[in-house]
């Protein structure tokens, strides 16, 4: 049985590889910030951000098919789709106790933190996430 492991890649030029990474470091930016801010006490970043991060990543994915990239728009997105999954579904633990459900709302956040900085560090060294 054949391991496939390796990721089909298309070379891009590198005007448009620069301009993928560019678009990339400013929603992991976005991200990052969202992240940082709902793992912080008491500070906490507009929802705004992390709409515009989302859009940009729907709107420029189709730039980056075919490529390593393509793996970031798809890791950034399934990230905020997890993470806004695990808020919902603790949601109601705020309601019933507050402290159980600030300790998740602290974990759920924690992991989206790790996962942004674990693609912006990727996609820095040029390499695919898994999906």
């Amino acid at each position: 049985m054949t391991d496939f492991t390796a990721i089909d890649t298309v070379l891009l030029d590198p005007q448009r590889e620069q301009r993928l990474r560019s678009v990339g470091t400013l929603s992991y930016a976005l991200h990052a910030i969202v992240a940082v801010c709902a793992v912080v006490p008491g500070v906490q970043a507009s929802i705004a951000l992390l709409l515009v991060a989302v859009i940009i990543d729907l709107v420029k994915r189709d730039d980056a098919l075919g490529s390593w990239q393509a793996s970031h728009f798809s890791w950034r997105l399934r990230s905020v789709v997890y993470a806004g999954l695990a808020y919902l579904l603790t949601a109601p633990l705020f309601l019933l106790l507050f402290v159980p459900g600030w300790i998740a709302w602290v974990l759920v956040s924690v992991w989206f933190l790790y996962r942004i900085v674990r693609g912006w560090s990727a996609m820095n060294r040029g390499q695919a996430m898994e999906i």
